[in-house]
């Protein structure tokens, strides 16, 4: 049996999946992932899209944020698309996903638990109004509300913690899963990462184009592009 036959008798037996995903589900919609060879992380991230760095050297951050995290014409692909049929068809519960670009709701899935937030959300630090991210690419330099307060993208920088709430319902959707399919993640960025812990269901699908070091827990891997296998599959 191929592995997209095998992937395919998974998910027909399963009633309630729960999809884990990392930036190699956009990579086919044209945005750059963040650990590969190509990918933007090869300028110490770290350090610009750090609390401290939004801070002490806001321009700076907004120049480096603007040209590598925004990608407005961005289109789902059908990787994002085929999740969201699955979340009409009631087999996938929830989409849990590290990645801010907001494809999986412009695919049409509802049910989106944002590890990181999305770059589409945007806020006053001072009065909390709330900012679309066309305010963040038209303004030159600092972005300030009417109230000149500072606007800050609702994203998970480093040193800052995931919000709580995320974090908890993502347990929940993962503990309760009957089969999780975890796609386009390396699986190296703790605390996300270690969600897949809470898993206790019958199959694990891990779909990356590198290993993981979950592999050997997996009911199945699949080393192909995550677009092109679930492309293959109905739910």
């Amino acid at each position: 049996m191929s592995k997209i036959n095998k992937l395919q008798e998974i998910i027909d037996k399963s009633e309630n999946i729960v999809f884990f995903g990392g930036a190699g589900v956009s990579t086919e919609s044209g945005i750059p992932d963040f650990r590969s060879d190509t990918g933007i992380y090869n300028y110490t991230p770290e350090e610009v899209l750090s609390h401290t760095y939004f801070e002490n050297h806001t321009e700076e951050f907004f120049d480096y944020y603007r040209n590598h995290l925004i990608f407005n014409n961005a289109k789902p692909n059908p990787a994002h698309l085929k999740l969201a049929e699955g979340e009409k068809a009631g087999k996938i519960k929830a989409v849990i996903t590290q990645n801010v670009d907001g494809l999986h709701q412009k695919a049409g899935s509802e049910n989106v638990l944002e590890l990181h937030g999305n770059v589409n959300r945007n806020y006053c630090q001072f009065c909390g109004r709330e900012y679309e991210v066309n305010k963040i690419l038209t303004t030159p330099g600092i972005p300030y509300c009417e109230c000149d307060g500072l606007i800050k993208p609702d994203v998970v920088l480093y040193e800052e913690p995931l919000k709580n709430d995320i974090i908890s319902d993502s347990i929940k959707y993962i503990s309760q899963a009957d089969t999780l399919i975890v796609g386009g993640t390396s699986l190296v960025v703790y605390p996300a990462a270690g969600l897949i812990q809470y898993f206790n269901g019958e199959n694990l699908v891990l779909i990356n184009k590198s290993p993981t070091d979950y592999d050997s827990f997996a009911s199945l891997t699949i080393a192909e592009p995550i677009g092109e296998v679930f492309s293959q599959i109905k739910f």
